[in-house]
């Protein structure tokens, strides 16, 4: 056909569907005209109408899947034989910097901040700082510390971004306080004046650790964390876990901290724990670690 009559002329298909099959395909080549798109505008009416019902119709009969939403609160241990759910838990974060040589403009800006805060001395750099949130709010993170840090005396140090950690408290289920457990006691540990010493670290377990059956994932941890509560019991140490699946840029599962009132027990601990099968055995990495000595805590009355 010469290109002037392909420009005056319409290629029409006409298709019948049923149960998501064509069933009839039909095509036709009209010549353009008034009467042409008269009648084409009429199937096309014709055809939204009629395929509508049917689409509707369809949609109907098809069963309703219900929605298996997964369970995101914290759930502690039962009291009364009803488990204990809660939405709320804490966000933790630690930021490093160093080029401080005089701390006391920082802790006038902290001060007045209205921020759940510690700042730490860095043992492993004369002009280190370590500085700690706490917030149940994770938009304080990118907001109220944002501006925090971004102005002075803040912004005149330099930052030691691979030093970064972050968390967020959780439950084992087993909790038999579920808020003391991801509110108080994560405060109560790390705003204590009594405990002025603190090692901060994050860990990668092996991915082989999440394939083993439960109930040897549960040995494997009962062993480790029987370590660490002798050391609670005794008073030398206390402790934070926080999981950071997700919220980690170096793709870690947890950060621990672990706070005293002097540093040898808790340097003696983190050596125990090497022993433990979860350590030798499942763990992909461990630290880097950052070793502080408290310089200012935000005030507490829970201690």
């Amino acid at each position: 056909m010469p290109r002037a009559e392909m420009r005056k002329s319409y290629v029409v298909i006409h298709v019948k569907i049923e149960e998501d099959r064509v069933i009839f395909c039909e095509l036709n080549l009209w010549k353009k005209s008034k009467v042409t798109m008269r009648k084409i505008n009429s199937m096309r009416s014709q055809n939204s109408a009629s395929s509508r019902p049917h689409r509707d119709s369809e949609q109907s009969k098809r069963p309703v899947q219900p929605i298996n939403a997964p369970e995101v609160r914290e759930i502690g241990a039962p009291i009364n034989g009803e488990p204990q759910y809660s939405t709320r838990r804490l966000f933790l974060q630690l930021q490093i910097f160093t080029g401080c040589s005089q701390p006391h403009e920082l802790i006038n800006s902290l001060k007045t901040s209205d921020l759940e805060a510690v700042l730490y001395h860095d043992l492993n750099d004369p002009k280190g700082i370590g500085l700690l949130f706490m917030t149940e709010d994770a938009d304080a993170l990118v907001a109220e510390t944002r501006r925090l840090l971004t102005s002075e005396p803040f912004n005149l140090l330099q930052p030691k971004p691979e030093l970064t950690m972050v968390g967020r408290t959780y439950a084992s289920g087993r909790e038999p306080d579920l808020e003391d457990w991801l509110l108080v006691k994560p405060r109560r540990n790390t705003l204590n004046p009594e405990l002025s010493w603190a090692i901060w670290y994050p860990l990668r377990r092996k991915p082989e650790f999440y394939r083993l059956p439960k109930q040897e994932q549960g040995k494997i941890l009962m062993e480790h964390a029987m370590i660490g509560r002798n050391y609670v019991e005794a008073g030398y140490a206390h402790d934070i876990r926080l999981a950071c699946f997700g919220l980690d840029a170096h793709d870690n599962d947890f950060v621990i901290g672990l706070m005293g009132t002097t540093l040898h027990p808790l340097s003696h601990l983190v050596g125990e724990m090497r022993k433990s099968q979860q350590t030798a055995e499942y763990l992909e990495s461990l630290g880097p670690f950052f070793v502080g000595k408290v310089c200012w805590q935000s005030p507490c009355d829970i201690i």
